[in-house]
């Protein structure tokens, strides 16, 4: 899948694939966990794309990640840094805007939110103040990593990433 930015014929909530413009449905109020790429930006969905490109406010780790991803596929949307360092001061902004009727997408630098990344506190206070929390499937770097192993899928546990190698 490969896609081309056409940021002066754009039209807002729309995604480009293979030089083809698609129109993204509007969504419906709430929050989505949008899975992104690890490593190869063909690998993201189609719904996910679309989900982004229709969403009011894109939550991320690091805007500049995200705009990388956002711009490949000629997506334009208001992109708000949520992570551990300000996640206290963005989670009312963000509840604020789903109090609105505001559709939220909350994407990691890479894979799936909440899966060793930040977001957990976001979707919980979400649910508590009764706002829809929708997952947006995509890459796992666990199940990657457990079907390119060659061990045992039909039973495993993920108890977390390995340390960083120290020298």
């Amino acid at each position: 899948m490969s896609a081309a930015f056409e940021p002066q014929s754009s039209p807002a909530n729309a995604f480009t694939v293979d030089g083809h413009r698609i129109a993204a449905k509007p969504l419906q109020p709430g929050l989505y966990i949008v899975a992104t790429p690890i490593g190869n930006l063909g690998d993201i969905t189609l719904r996910a794309l679309s989900t982004l490109a229709a969403a009011d406010v894109v939550a991320c780790e690091d805007t500049r990640v995200t705009g990388v991803l956002l711009r490949h596929f000629g997506i334009v949307t208001r992109l708000r840094a949520y992570h551990d360092h300000n996640a206290a001061r963005q989670r009312p902004k963000l509840i604020a805007a789903l109090d609105e009727g505001r559709a939220v997408a909350l994407v990691s630098d890479a894979g799936t939110p909440l899966v060793s990344d930040p977001g957990y506190r976001l979707v919980v206070e979400a649910q508590a103040t009764g706002h829809r929390v929708v997952p947006i499937p995509g890459a796992s770097a666990v199940l990657a990593a457990l079907v390119a192993a060659g061990l045992p899928t039909d039973r495993f546990l993920f108890a977390g990433f390995l340390p960083p190698q120290t020298a």
